[in-house]
């Protein structure tokens, strides 16, 4: 799955346990209708990809959604494995009113339309 947006967070990168684990967080805003802020992990060797990305930049990232569970309690977690350098697009799928509110593509409700049906 691929999240594109503009990078609003990188986070410093945090060690865990005895093993050494490294994580590093890199906050993607999104460019939509309805803008979301949403977290992505970066893990182990991962972590040194953010150094040449900054804040503001848009980019594109690959990840994995994996969902774990602790204690009754269910959590989910964006893991990255890419990121690219990217420029923003305007979506097919961006809903594009008309003057008056209406999409243009959605038929008018008080039209009748002509039909051989027999009923």
């Amino acid at each position: 799955m691929e999240l594109q947006g503009e990078i609003i967070v990188i986070g410093a990168t945090e060690t865990f346990g005895a093993k050494g684990f490294k994580k590093r967080q890199l906050v993607l805003k999104t460019d939509s209708q309805y803008p979301q802020s949403i977290p992505i992990d970066f893990t182990q060797d991962k972590c040194a990809v953010l150094d040449s990305y900054q804040v503001g930049q848009f980019v594109t990232v690959s990840i994995n959604v994996q969902g774990s569970e602790w204690q009754g309690k269910y959590y989910v977690n964006l893991q990255a494995w890419k990121i690219t350098t990217g420029e923003r697009e305007k979506s097919a799928e961006t809903f594009m009113p008309d003057r008056l509110g209406v999409n243009s593509t959605m038929p008018n409700i008080g039209e009748e339309e002509e039909d051989d049906l027999p009923f």
